[in-house]
């Protein structure tokens, strides 16, 4: 019997052989094992540990040093999960949880935590792997795989120890499991009940024969676990299934009942298989009543909340934010070179292969990509007192597979032009674009922390007993040996910043410090002019790729 058609004249379950990888090669069952992903995690493992080797033992840096190391060294160290070596700012334990069991497995080093990180990311690839297997083919995937582990972003963030990574590798994962396999019933309206019967009656055929894990309700369970999980390394995960649970409403209960041809991306199911989404939110909600028994605070002190949404809630801010997340994920850091090669795609004929054009990843999918990418750009516009890239990790893989999927379905060298966007990425990688940028966002933030690392070595040497004027970070870096910067707590006096009122201010205090730490900061003044406001002789330099630190000796007493 052919498959089924819907009264729109598309065809149901069955248009996708199971086997097929949708650019004519022969039927490769391997692809839908989960041994596979075991290998290409491993793959993707051990060539991130490979391109990493060199920033393995870097020190730890700004927001690292700043939060989530010290939460995690108090979990490892007294197993407390609200940290008392910081203020809380109410975040979830998971990544901070999974450093500390690292460190009790293999011992408290840098080398353990940025490898315990290198481990997410290789997670993160395999998942990008599997849901481009899942919603294209092989091909596609392996390409998507190169081009987001070659992106700047994700490149620096995969050793570095931010929650963002580990909830883009499970809200990945959550989505393979969330997607229906291309063989599943499509939704619709079928011609007849008949016809729907048969449809979801292939279907659970066809889930039969490939394992319980593609059984709809296993999907859906392990589809929530893993959102559960992302949201417990950052609460800012819940978007997600917030989002497909609403998605699903509208389009599969009261679009679908309205007639209009609009339609969730898999076919049948109850409003409460909808409604379990909701459960991902679960934990969470759970972990904020823990934290506000144990601190009185539901989301963080009120210093982060303040930062991070009342000041944020203004009009010209969000709508500024909103562009800049925009370009995050379309031409941020040479995103623009795979950006631009998609739409010039657009205007290319599909190719074919045997008898048929090549298949685009479906409609439905591609809506509902758009509608994640579209939520995080405007909910994290909406809250979040810093405008990071790397909040954008969650959708990044979104982005690049629908790309990488049209480079495939209409360029016929596609492989040389995911080539060139990957030479793209490589080079802004290691080159600064123009733009005033946040240093973690590619490997300038390897150059900040070995001009760091080099000032306080030297400070340590020839000036241990001095009093160090310094800002944050590099205050904490110089009081706390176990960040990697010095053997030893040096003496700080703390000032706000580098900005010419704070400097102009210290300049009359000299007898408080014996030595300033400086260093290069956005919106900060030049070396020479800062040393010239405190009246004191450079003693060390370093530059870097544009960066720089110094030591200004002011003539204290030592």
């Amino acid at each position: 019997m052919p498959p089924p058609r819907r009264a729109d004249g598309a065809r149901g379950a069955g248009d996708d052989d199971p086997r097929d990888d949708g650019g004519g090669a022969p039927p490769n069952p391997r692809l839908r094992r989960p041994l596979l992903f075991v290998l290409v995690f491993a793959a993707a493992f051990a060539g991130l540990h490979v391109t990493h080797a060199s920033l393995l033992g870097l020190p730890y840096y700004w927001d690292e040093a700043g939060y989530f190391i010290p939460a995690a060294r108090d979990i490892y160290a007294d197993g407390s999960f609200i940290p008392h070596s910081t203020l809380s700012n109410a975040h979830p334990p998971l990544v901070m949880a999974w450093i500390a069991l690292a460190w009790k497995v293999f011992g408290f080093e840098i080398e353990v935590a940025r490898t315990a990180m290198l481990a997410v990311a290789g997670l993160a690839l395999a998942g990008v792997f599997a849901l481009g297997c899942r919603v294209a083919n092989w091909r596609v995937a392996a390409a998507a795989v190169l081009l987001t582990a070659a992106y700047p972003v994700f490149f620096a963030q995969s050793t570095l120890a931010h929650l963002d990574m580990m909830v883009a590798a499970l809200t990945t994962w959550g989505l393979f499991f969330y997607l229906p396999p291309k063989w599943a019933g499509r939704p619709g309206f079928y011609a007849s009940e008949k016809f729907a019967r048969e449809v979801e009656a292939l279907t659970k055929k066809r889930a039969a024969e490939f394992g319980p894990l593609e059984n709809v309700f296993a999907r859906r369970t392990l589809a929530v676990t893993f959102f559960a999980l992302a949201a417990l390394a950052k609460e800012t995960a819940v978007l997600v299934p917030v989002v497909l649970c609403g998605w699903e409403l509208l389009t599969c209960r009261h679009m679908r009942l309205k007639g209009k041809g609009l339609f969730c991306v898999e076919y049948g199911g109850t409003v409460w298989r909808t409604l379990a989404l909701l459960l991902a939110c679960v934990p969470l909600a759970l972990w904020f009543a823990y934290h506000r028994a144990e601190t009185g605070y539901t989301l963080g002190n009120p210093e982060y909340f303040r930062y991070n949404v009342e000041s944020t809630l203004n009009l010209a801010r969000i709508l500024d934010t909103a562009w800049r997340r925009l370009a995050h994920v379309t031409t941020h850091m040479n995103l623009w070179a795979l950006t631009l090669a998609g739409v010039a795609a657009m205007f290319l004929k599909p190719r074919r292969d045997g008898d048929g054009e090549r298949p685009r990843i479906d409609a439905q999918v591609q809506l509902l990509f758009l509608v994640l990418i579209l939520a995080h750009v405007f909910a994290l516009s909406v809250v979040g007192g810093a405008v990071l890239a790397r909040y954008m990790l969650p959708v990044l893989p979104l982005v690049i597979l629908i790309w990488v999927s049209t480079l495939w379905r209409r360029v016929p060298a596609w492989p040389l032009a995911v080539a060139l966007v990957c030479a793209a990425f490589l080079y802004r990688a290691e080159v600064n674009p123009s733009y005033s940028f946040p240093w973690e966002e590619n490997l300038a933030y390897r150059d900040f922390v070995l001009l760091h690392r080099d000032a306080a070595r030297f400070l340590e040497e020839k000036y241990p007993e001095a009093r160090v004027l310094t800002t944050w970070p590099a205050t904490d870096e110089l009081l706390n040996p176990y960040y990697g910067y010095t053997s030893r707590p040096l003496k700080i006096v703390p000032a706000a910043n580098f900005l010419r009122p704070e400097l102009e201010r210290a300049a009359v205090r000299k007898a408080d410090y014996d030595v300033a730490l400086l260093y290069s900061t956005h919106g900060g003044l030049e070396l020479e002019e800062a040393a010239r406001i405190l009246g004191g002789r450079v003693v060390f330099q370093e530059r870097r790729e544009g960066q720089w630190v110094a030591v200004v000796e002011v003539g204290g007493k030592r």
